[in-house]
């Protein structure tokens, strides 16, 4: 069984539904821990689900590099395979990134290398870019450039502000993410330190309901880098 440590800084929509698709599709996973760097919703809405939760607070360490390795400790002792960022709103050291090279996951709303770091769907309106997105990545110490490890895009419509599109492009997350948890659990994806490795490229049928799933294989695009 997986043991994964969530680290989350907001409300905490992608924890949930990696935490429904552990229950509702049997994977065989557990989610170890819930880390927070401050008091949030996502918190409040992990202790609810009866996970074990953990907040520290950056404020509380003198340097980076200890708020680090404060965070690395929690995981180690959380026993976690994998950690995955679900609206992680820090950035970590490249001690921290190093030390979990290969088991550190993100996921980040845009197709990357497009529009790394913040505000990235009204810089997709800006740049009139017709297709946009989200990305699950491994990171690295450089800002949203780790091997990408899937895809999931849609078209941005001409009527889209950057809310409109912010609210498609979660609904892709919520597939996406999940979708890659199962691929590790079944044993379809593995991960290195600097590499992704598809065995199989399969359509969804666990972690997306069926009325969603054609929709949702067809969003998905898959990295060259890691096609058997």
């Amino acid at each position: 069984m997986l043991r994964l440590a969530i680290l989350i800084s907001g409300r905490g929509s992608n924890m949930i539904k990696l935490a429904e698709a552990i229950d509702q599709s049997h994977l065989n996973a557990q989610i170890a821990v819930v880390i927070s760097n401050q008091h949030c919703a996502g918190i409040t809405h992990a202790a609810a689900l009866g996970l074990p939760t953990k907040i520290i607070e950056k404020q509380n360490f003198a340097t980076r590099h200890a708020h680090d390795a404060a965070i690395e400790q929690a995981i180690n002792a959380a026993a976690a395979d994998f950690v995955f960022l679900a609206g992680y709103m820090a950035i970590l050291g490249a001690e921290f990134t190093t030390v979990l090279a290969g088991r550190l996951i993100n996921i980040h709303p845009s197709l990357l290398p497009e529009f790394k770091g913040l505000d990235t769907h009204q810089r997709a309106i800006d740049a009139h870019a017709t297709r946009h997105g989200a990305t699950v990545h491994l990171v690295t110490a450089a800002l949203d450039d780790g091997p990408i490890i899937l895809q999931a895009e849609l078209s941005v419509s001409p009527h889209d502000n950057a809310d409109k599109l912010a609210a498609r492009v979660l609904q892709l997350e919520h597939q996406l993410y999940p979708f890659v948890l199962k691929s590790l659990c079944d044993g379809q994806l593995t991960l290195a330190a600097d590499k992704v490795t598809w065995r199989r490229q399969e359509l969804p049928t666990q972690t997306v309901p069926p009325s969603a799933a054609a929709a949702f294989a067809e969003a998905v695009r898959w990295p060259d880098a890691a096609k058997p």
